[in-house]
């Protein structure tokens, strides 16, 4: 995996944006162009779009806006490429992109490569601050598509017959018991959340505000595969007291008996689960952290369980005082590994942590200003809030005051379970 990975830290913003841009076509190595068409589920994106939209937005956002003698590579991309900014211009059903055979690869790549020559030519030779801000910003939005390339690429793969690998490697150190679980007490009392240093942060991240806290307790790790799979043997997904109303609609309608990716086979009774590294054995990979749950099927387990789920103010609180260690992109696991340390542990990496929260502005929230404004604030609804990373997550992109949001049945994304009481 270590191919795959870009130094994580670079000297300059323009080495910066080389790196980052170089990540994700690294990601993409491995695939044929035929993969890299396949949008396989309603909240997935090909590869081959990812690729273009990324390039999109720096084209959209910094060149076309700022550099008055920026000519744009292909008149039609604006709106093709556009994923959300009505503000932009209109664009495609998401469900058709899978559907879009033209521009092939090579020109999508000859299209990366005329913004990249563009912009770091601008960025080599001092570019206004405004221009730099937004490369910042663009830069971290890349990173989210590295994570939900891969992320698409496991559910496409994983729809495949034939269930091929993405890497063919082996996993390592998946002998250790996990850690037993320890509780980690927190006194409460008056804090403060949001970001509050001078590096990069996103709009939703601020303002810095205080909160009070009643005393709690976060588990120190994760939640196992096979703790979880003794929810499902005592008849979890079975029991309509342990899940929320619209959790049991769920589990009814999409006919849910385990977490995603997981199989059980007919004959034998055995389970096994498919990873970016093709199917295991669940008895291989039962000390791992389970991953690829809903809030709903979290929610579920932890009253199963006798516990909650942390807000996301505890959550922030307890991570505050860390830093940003364990298992993300750049340690090519791909794959949720084994807490088997002592203390509190897996605070980012592994697996997105699901929080009792609600996504809402905080106290004073404003979205940025124009188009950009629609990165984060209209999607304020109906969204859970998550923390943490998971281990597909760049390490220069995580940090305490990081707010992820999905709705509630979301199962796709590599998302799990700390308890809290």
């Amino acid at each position: 995996m270590s191919s795959l990975a870009t130094p994580a830290v670079a000297s300059s913003l323009a080495q910066q944006f080389c790196n980052v841009r170089r990540q994700t076509e690294l990601l993409c190595a491995p695939l044929t162009a035929e993969d890299m068409m396949v949008q396989s589920c309603a909240e997935a994106s090909p590869a081959k779009w990812h690729l273009a939209h990324t390039t999109w937005f720096f084209e959209t956002f910094i060149l076309r806006e700022l550099d008055p003698d920026y000519r744009p590579f292909h008149p039609d991309f604006l709106w093709l490429f556009n994923s959300y900014y009505n503000a932009v211009s209109e664009q495609p059903e998401k469900k058709l992109r899978a559907s879009f055979s033209r521009p092939g690869v090579q020109e999508i790549h000859a299209y990366r490569e005329y913004v990249d020559k563009a912009l770091h030519k601008w960025l080599k030779t001092g570019a206004p601050q405004a221009v730099e801000h937004r490369t910042v910003l663009g830069i971290h939005h890349e990173q989210q598509h590295q994570e939900l390339l891969l992320t698409d690429i496991k559910h496409a793969f994983w729809t495949n017959p034939l269930r091929p690998a993405y890497l063919v490697l082996p996993f390592e150190n998946l002998g250790d018991a996990a850690a037993e679980v320890e509780w980690r007490e927190y006194v409460g009392g008056l804090a403060e959340i949001g970001h509050g240093s001078d590096g990069f942060c996103f709009d939703n991240e601020l303002p810095r505000h205080r909160v009070y806290l009643e005393p709690f307790a976060l588990a120190s790790r994760l939640v196992t595969c096979a703790e979880y799979l003794d929810f499902i043997e005592d008849g979890g997904y079975r029991r309509p007291e342990l899940w929320l109303a619209e959790g049991w609609q769920a589990v009814q309608g999409e006919a849910w008996s385990a977490p995603l990716y997981w199989n059980r086979d007919k004959e034998s009774k055995a389970w096994s689960v498919f990873t970016l590294r093709g199917e295991i054995s669940l008895n291989d990979i039962e000390q791992t952290t389970v991953c690829h749950v809903s809030y709903y099927e979290a929610d579920a387990y932890a009253r199963w369980a006798g516990k909650r789920l942390p807000t996301e103010t505890e959550w922030e609180v307890a991570a505050s005082d860390g830093v940003v260690s364990g298992n993300l992109l750049e340690d090519g696991v791909l794959h949720t590994t084994v807490a088997s340390g002592t203390g509190r542990q897996q605070m980012f990496g592994d697996a997105w942590e699901w929080t009792a929260s609600a996504y809402l502005g905080y106290p004073g929230f404003h979205a940025l200003p124009g188009a950009l404004g629609e990165y984060n604030g209209k999607f304020m609804s109906n969204q859970m809030v998550l923390r943490g990373g998971s281990c597909v997550t760049p390490r220069t992109h995580i940090r305490a005051s990081y707010r992820n949001f999905f709705s509630p049945a979301t199962r796709w994304q590599f998302s799990g379970i700390r308890l809290a009481r």
